[in-house]
C-alpha cells in the first residue's frame, strides 16, 4: 500500500493474521509445569454476617496446597474509595462475593475443595434496590462509610447508602421554570447487566525470590495493577511487572482490579510459586464486577416554540455492593447530564447507590447509553407535547459553538464538533420525512426513533502516554506503546498515524501486541475512548522526535543544516534539491564514513503526553472542565412491530457520528457496528434477574439472552469530520460511541409503534403488553 494518505485508509489490522489462524496468545493459553490452580468459594447470600468458616474437609482433598480466607489479609481496596476487601472478612455485601481461596495441584481438586468449604452465614436484610437503599429506614450496607479513605474526589455520605452524590448547578432554576411554557416528566429504570466478553477474566501471579511480583492478567488496565500491588503490599514499583497480551473483549468490565489481588494472594500463600485462576461464565457474571443498573427522573421545560429552558435530573446509578468505579461512572454522567442539548438552567444531582447487588464497573460508554435513554425518552415526550417532530426538537437545541455545558465549559467548534450536521446527514440515511409511523398491513407497523448523544472523557486530570520508536537496521520501526488491544484496532491505528508522520509504507511499522509493564511506556489503561487520542499524541511527538535526529546526523552527511531537510519515501533529502539526500537505511544506525570514523547511533524517537486544561469539578456546582472534546452524534432505529402480539423486528440502526477524523475507515465502521450491536442487544433483552433474596437468576448464556448471529439489522454508518486541535491529525474519541444512543432510539421507536410510553429496559414483548396493559409488576 502507497506510504502516501494513509490517514483515513482501510489498513488491514497488524494482529489480523495470528487471530484468523489461531496462533494469538491470551492469558489462559499458557500452561507449563509446576502451574498451580486457584478457585474460589463464594457467597449464597446477598447479604449476610460469616459467622464461621469450616476448611477441615477441604484441606483433606489430595493437591490443596493453601486455603486463603479474608481475616489473613484483612484490608480494603477500591478507586476511589477504599470500601473493599478482596476476599470478604465478617460479611458478604453480594451473591456470589469471594469468601475463601483454594490453590491446588489441578483445577478439579482446587474445585472439589472449594465446594468442601462450609461457611455459616447470619443473614441480615437485602437491599434489593437503589429505591429501597436511599430509603432513611434502609438497612446500611457499609456500617463504616464514613471512614473509609478516599483515593480519588469522590462523596460518600456517612449512615446512608449513597458511596457518591455530584451536584451539577448552572443558572437559575426559578427564574427557568417561570421561563418554561411546555413541562415533562420522565421516569426511566434498567436493571444490572454483563459485559459477556468471549474471553472471562483471568490472571496468573508469582512472586520470584527477588521479590519481584510478576502478574498476567487479561486486563484494560496493566499500569494501573502495577500500582495498586506495589501500594497494597508495599513492593517496589519497579518490581511489580504485568504482562498483558491479546484480550478477547472487555466493553469496560476488564478496568477493574479484582482477580489480580486474588491471584497475588494465592502465590504469597504457596510461596511465591506461579497461579492461575480463570473465571468460569458463571463467575464472570455474579462474582466480578457488571454493568451498572440506573433508576432516573428527568424533569425539562421549554417554549411553545421548543426551546429548552430548564432540566431537573436525578440519577440513581445502582453501584452494587461496592462503589469502584461506579462512583465515577455517577460523575460522568453529571458531567454530560443534559444530553447535547443547550440549557442555561440546570440541577442535577448524581449518586452512586450502594446495595445488595454485585458491584457495577465501567462498560462501554462509561454512564453515557445510562443518561442518554433517560434524557431522550424525556425529548419525545416533550416533541409529543409540542406536537413537533423530534429530530426538528432536537435540531432546533443541539449543542453548538457559543454555548456552554453543564459543567459551564466554553463550547467552540474544535471541542463540541457539528451535533446539527450528523442530524441532518441521518435525516436522509433514515429517509425520515416519509413518516416516522407506517401501517404496513397485517396488524403491523413500521415505526422510527431517534437518540442524540455525547461524551466527554471524564479522565483523571494527570492521565498521560508514553511512545517509543525504535529504528531497525533496514530502516524500519518497531512501534512501543502500553495500550491494550482488546479487539479496537488501536495499534494498528498508532502504526497509520507513525507511517503518515515518517511518510513511510505501513508495512514497515511494526507493532508489538503484548504489553510488558517492565519495558513498554506508561499508557494510563486502555479504557474512555482514550487510547487512540492520547497514545496518538505521544506517538507524534515520538515521530517528530525521530525526524529531528535524523535530520541531525544527515545535515552532517549532506553538510547542510537540519532544517533545510525534509525526511520521506524512506529518505532524508533536501527541501529544495529532492534528488539529493540520503537512506533512512543508512543513518538509522549512526552514519559511518569511508575512513570507518561513525557519527550518530540508532535513532529512538522518544514521545508522552498528559491531558491538558482539565480540571476537577467543584464540589457545590461541578463547574470544572471534565475532558479535552466531546463526541457528538446522532442515531436511529427503525422498527417492524406487531401490534397484535407484541413482537417486534429491528429492521435498520443509522449512527451518524463527529469522529473529528476518521484514522481508518473500515477499523471505525467495525467499532461502531460492534457498538451498535452491544446497544441493541442490552435495550432488547439482556438484564439480570434478582430474586426477592438478591440471588441472580439467569447465570448462563443459555439464560442471559444476548443477540446472536442472523438477529442483526441492517446497519448505516457514517461520519461527519470536524477536527478537534488537540486531537491527532483532528480526531475524536470513537471506540465507545456506537452503543450510547442505541437502547434511547430502540425504546423511542418501540413507544411509538406501541402507543405506549416505554421507559424501563429491557424491552421484551412481555413488558411492552405488559406496559400497554398498565401492569408493570413482576416484569425483569
Amino acid at each position: 500500500m502507497s506510504h502516501l494518505d494513509i490517514i483515513g485508509e482501510n489498513v488491514p489490522r497488524k494482529e489480523a493474521l495470528e487471530k484468523v489462524t489461531g496462533a494469538a496468545k491470551y492469558t489462559n493459553d499458557d500452561i507449563r509445569p509446576g502451574l498451580l490452580h486457584v478457585k474460589m468459594t463464594t457467597s449464597t447470600y446477598a447479604h449476610a454476617n460469616i459467622v464461621s468458616i469450616d476448611t477441615s474437609k477441604a484441606w483433606k482433598v489430595p493437591g490443596v496446597r493453601a486455603i486463603v480466607t479474608g481475616k489473613q489479609f484483612p484490608f480494603l481496596t477500591g478507586t476511589p474509595l477504599e470500601d473493599r476487601p478482596p476476599i470478604a472478612i465478617d460479611k458478604v455485601r453480594y451473591y456470589g462475593e469471594p469468601v475463601a481461596v483454594v490453590v491446588a495441584d489441578y483445577e478439579f481438586q482446587a474445585k472439589k475443595a472449594a465446594e468442601l468449604i462450609k461457611v455459616a452465614y447470619e443473614p441480615l436484610p437485602v437491599v434489593n434496590s437503589v429505591s429501597e437503599a436511599i430509603k432513611r429506614t434502609a438497612p446500611l450496607i457499609h456500617e463504616n462509610l464514613g471512614r473509609y479513605k478516599r483515593v480519588e474526589e469522590v462523596y460518600p455520605e456517612d449512615n446512608t447508602n449513597i458511596a457518591n452524590r455530584t451536584k451539577i448547578r448552572k443558572g437559575d432554576m426559578q427564574k427557568g421554570w417561570m421561563k418554561s411554557e411546555v413541562i415533562v416528566t420522565a421516569n426511566v429504570s434498567f436493571p444490572q447487566s454483563d459485559h459477556a466478553a468471549m474471553e472471562t477474566r483471568c490472571a496468573r501471579a508469582e512472586i520470584l525470590p527477588d521479590g519481584r511480583a510478576i502478574i498476567h492478567s487479561a486486563s484494560q488496565s496493566p499500569f494501573v495493577i502495577k500500582k495498586v500491588i506495589s501500594r497494597y503490599f508495599q513492593i517496589h514499583p519497579g518490581k511489580v511487572i504485568v504482562h498483558t497480551p491479546l484480550v478477547g473483549g472487555a466493553f469496560g468490565g476488564k478496568v477493574s482490579i479484582q482477580l489480580e489481588f486474588i491471584a497475588f494472594l494465592a502465590s504469597y500463600a504457596v510461596g511465591g510459586r506461579m497461579v492461575k485462576i480463570v473465571n468460569t461464565r458463571e463467575e464472570d457474571f455474579i462474582t466480578s464486577p457488571v454493568h451498572i443498573g440506573l433508576d432516573a427522573r428527568v424533569k425539562l421545560g421549554c417554549t411553545k416554540s421548543g426551546e429548552l429552558i430548564a432540566a431537573e435530573i436525578i440519577y440513581l446509578f445502582d453501584g452494587g455492593a461496592y462503589s469502584d468505579r461506579a462512583a465515577i461512572i455517577s460523575r460522568a454522567a453529571a458531567a454530560d447530564c443534559t444530553g447535547p442539548y443547550n440549557i442555561e438552567n440546570v440541577w442535577c444531582d448524581s449518586l452512586c447507590i450502594y446495595t445488595n447487588h454485585p458491584y457495577a464497573t465501567a462498560f462501554r460508554g462509561f454512564g453515557h447509553s445510562e443518561l442518554t435513554f433517560a434524557i431522550e425518552r424525556a425529548m419525545d415526550l416533550l416533541a409529543n407535547k409540542l406536537n413537533m417532530d423530534p429530530l426538528e426538537l432536537r435540531l432546533k437545541n443541539a449543542i453548538a459553538p457559543g454555548n456552554t455545558s453543564p459543567t459551564q465549559v466554553p463550547l467552540n467548534v474544535s471541542n463540541i464538533g457539528d451535533l446539527s450536521k450528523c442530524l441532518e446527514k441521518l435525516r436522509g440515511l433514515m429517509n425520515w420525512n416519509e413518516g416516522q409511523r407506517i401501517k404496513i398491513g397485517n396488524n403491523k407497523v413500521k415505526a422510527k426513533g431517534i437518540g442524540c448523544f455525547w461524551k466527554n472523557s471524564n479522565t483523571p486530570t494527570n492521565a498521560g502516554s508514553g511512545a517509543v520508536l525504535t529504528f531497525n537496521p533496514d530502516g524500519s520501526i518497531s512501534l512501543s506503546c502500553g495500550v491494550v488491544e482488546i479487539g479496537q484496532g488501536t495499534k494498528t491505528a498508532l502504526a497509520q498515524i507513525v507511517a503518515e508522520t515518517m511518510k513511510m509504507d505501513i508495512n514497515q511499522i511494526h507493532v508489538r501486541m503484548e504489553v510488558n509493564t517492565e519495558t513498554n511506556p506508561e499508557h494510563w489503561k486502555t479504557a474512555a475512548s482514550r487510547s487512540l487520542f492520547m497514545a496518538g499524541r505521544a506517538v507524534l511527538a515520538a515521530a517528530e522526535d525521530a525526524i529531528n535526529q535524523l535530520r541531525e546526523v544527515a545535515s552532517i552527511v549532506l553538510r547542510c543544516a537540519p532544517e533545510e531537510l525534509a525526511v520521506g519515501r524512506g529518505r532524508v533529502f533536501l527541501k529544495s534539491e529532492p534528488n539529493i539526500g540520503i537512506s533512512i537505511q543508512e543513518i538509522a544506525y549512526g552514519y559511518t564514513y569511508p575512513n570507518g570514523n561513525s557519527i550518530g547511533g540508532q535513532v529512538i524517537g522518544r514521545g508522552s503526553y498528559i491531558l491538558k486544561h482539565l480540571t476537577k469539578l467543584n464540589p457545590e456546582t461541578g463547574a470544572g472542565n471534565p475532558g479535552p472534546e466531546w463526541t457528538v452524534g446522532v442515531q436511529a432505529v427503525e422498527v417492524e412491530f406487531d401490534i397484535k402480539n407484541y413482537t417486534y423486528r429491528i429492521i435498520k440502526a443509522a449512527s451518524v457520528i463527529d469522529a473529528g477524523k476518521v484514522i481508518n475507515m473500515k477499523a471505525a465502521y467495525g467499532q461502531i457496528m460492534g457498538g451498535m450491536c452491544l446497544g441493541l442487544s442490552f435495550a432488547s433483552r439482556e438484564a439480570f434477574s434478582f430474586s426477592s433474596t438478591g440471588v441472580i437468576q439467569n447465570t448462563q448464556l443459555r439464560t442471559y439472552k444476548i443477540m446472536r448471529l442472523g438477529e442483526n439489522p441492517k446497519y448505516i454508518i457514517d461520519f461527519v469530520e470536524t477536527p478537534n486541535i488537540e486531537g491527532p491529525y483532528g480526531l475524536r474519541g470513537l471506540g465507545e460511541m456506537g452503543v450510547i444512543g442505541i437502547p434511547a432510539a430502540l425504546a423511542n421507536s418501540l413507544s411509538l409503534a406501541s402507543e405506549v410510553e416505554l421507559n424501563q429496559l429491557p424491552l421484551t414483548p412481555e413488558l411492552i403488553w405488559k406496559t400497554k396493559k398498565g401492569d408493570q409488576s413482576d416484569l425483569v
